[in-house]
């Protein structure tokens, strides 16, 4: 594989988004950004997708060299490669089990549809939010019923009623609209990847390993594509992943095996009950990071405040990841990736007509975000062998895609990113006697490409820390 040398922009973007995870540390890393190898890519999509998944992932690999360097006390050498990062935001595409690819990724009621003076899109994958949806608009579950309902309606009556009602809908707006939208402000004024350290904990030093995350625990409270990310790549970067789940709110079926489940170990655990709240305590204890993917306040009854959080398990590394940031009107509102896109701006720049929404070539939201919190992950694990206390990350899908639509990224480069092939990046692995392939973690290290160590099944292992 040929270097190419990172272009002035790839090299611009990949020093802000560092600085932006390191600032404030007391201990800056040696560790230089990764050789990017391949053709820089150009973009066939309206927006920097292939830039910015680079520099997510980039900044991933770094904070794992950074991690390794201060456990080993020498230098890693890194390397990425440009193409690999773009089949990487794509991977739920090509997973395949015995031969048979991944389902479809949206149902009939996940769409853009047109309203009485604009555009909606609409989120029906899970049973629970199709019937928010229903409820709200007060008809059938086809789709002609749907679209007749949202027809007569405005389009920000819907978003508020489907909202409301505990569904997840968005107007589409232009980008204009959203930076002058209370949401859209509030967002911008985040950081990207935020870091917040508490004063709870001594430093938890870690030893020589072969890998950054080597004997790190990570327990994994995450759904969909962001957060499996984040903790699928902590675990091909070595760590010991345990992904919890309620069994009556799967997002797997259970027994299968799936993109988000790679490297990891899966459990079943209702958190309702007082056994449930047990285990979770139990599985605290000895957590090195926890991983928190749902909306903003969704688990505080749980004890996983994250100032509840510093004070009962002091030292511990939390990453928080939602859809809509962390401040500012909609914090606490539920959605997802492709809901985001619409009113950020990134439905209508991605029109192909000026007027229909688009949508971006790839979940970028989702697997961006899910990088830069694993970025957080591996910073927060540093700082905190190095400083002690307890060290609070949070990333967004909707900062992402302010950063995004920022004109930060630029799209330069030979090779079109359209015209990248998945096959040299598939991984196989063999067992529970099925055959698996998927693509395999973007990035080496000191020459060794990173690989995943297992399948994962959905809820098949036991909710606790392997002895």
């Amino acid at each position: 594989m040929h270097e190419h040398a990172a272009t002035s922009s790839e090299h611009a973007l990949s020093e802000a988004v560092w600085q932006a995870l390191v600032e404030g540390s007391r201990d800056r890393s040696r560790t230089p950004p990764p050789t990017l190898l391949g053709a820089p890519m150009v973009d066939d999509s309206a927006l920097p997708v292939a830039a910015g998944a680079t520099a997510a992932i980039a900044t991933a690999l770094r904070a794992a060299g950074a991690l390794l360097e201060a456990r080993n006390a020498t230098t890693p050498v890194l390397s990425l490669h440009r193409e690999q990062s773009l089949v990487a935001v794509t991977s739920e595409r090509h997973f395949i089990v015995d031969h048979e690819p991944a389902p479809a990724m949206f149902a009939p009621l996940s769409r853009f549809w047109r309203a009485g003076d604009g555009w909606v899109r609409t989120h029906g994958n899970f049973p629970w939010h199709r019937d928010a949806l229903l409820a709200a608009l007060g008809c059938e579950g086809d789709p002609p019923s749907v679209a007749r309902a949202i027809a007569e309606r405005p389009a920000f009556e819907v978003e508020a009623s489907v909202m409301n009602a505990g569904g997840v809908a968005a107007a589409v707006r232009t980008l204009a609209e959203w930076q002058a939208h209370a949401q859209g402000r509030a967002v911008a004024e985040e950081p990207l990847v935020s870091h917040r350290a508490l004063p709870h904990g001594r430093p938890r030093p870690r030893e020589a390993a072969d890998l950054p995350a080597r004997g790190v625990r990570v327990l994994d409270l995450t759904r969909v594509i962001a957060g499996p990310v984040c903790t699928r790549y902590l675990a091909a970067l070595g760590a010991d992943v345990l992904r919890i789940d309620p069994l009556h709110r799967p997002d797997v079926a259970p027994g299968a095996t799936a993109d988000t489940l790679l490297g990891k170990r899966s459990a079943f655990v209702d958190l309702s009950t007082t056994s449930g709240r047990a285990t979770l305590d139990e599985l605290l204890a000895s957590a090195d990071v926890v991983v928190c993917g749902y909306r903003t306040g969704a688990l505080d009854q749980f004890g996983l405040n994250p100032d509840e959080l510093a004070a009962r398990h002091p030292g511990v590394v939390i990453v928080l990841l939602n859809a809509w940031g962390f401040t500012g009107p909609w914090s606490d509102r539920r959605g997802f990736d492709s809901v985001v896109q619409a009113p950020t701006g990134i439905g209508l720049l991605q029109s192909s007509d000026g007027e229909t929404p688009g949508a971006l070539p790839c979940q970028l939201l989702d697997h961006g975000t899910g990088y830069l919190a694993a970025a957080g992950a591996l910073d927060g694990l540093r700082r905190q062998a190095a400083e002690g206390g307890t060290h609070v990350r949070r990333v967004s899908l909707a900062r992402t895609a302010s950063w995004l639509t920022s004109g930060q990224l630029a799209s330069t480069g030979t090779a079109a990113s359209s015209m990248v092939d998945a096959e040299p990046w598939l991984q196989q692995l063999d067992e529970h006697d099925h055959t698996t392939a998927a693509v395999g973690p973007p990035g080496v290290i000191d020459g060794v490409p990173l690989r995943w160590s297992r399948a994962g099944r959905y809820g098949a292992d036991e909710a606790a820390w392997p002895t």
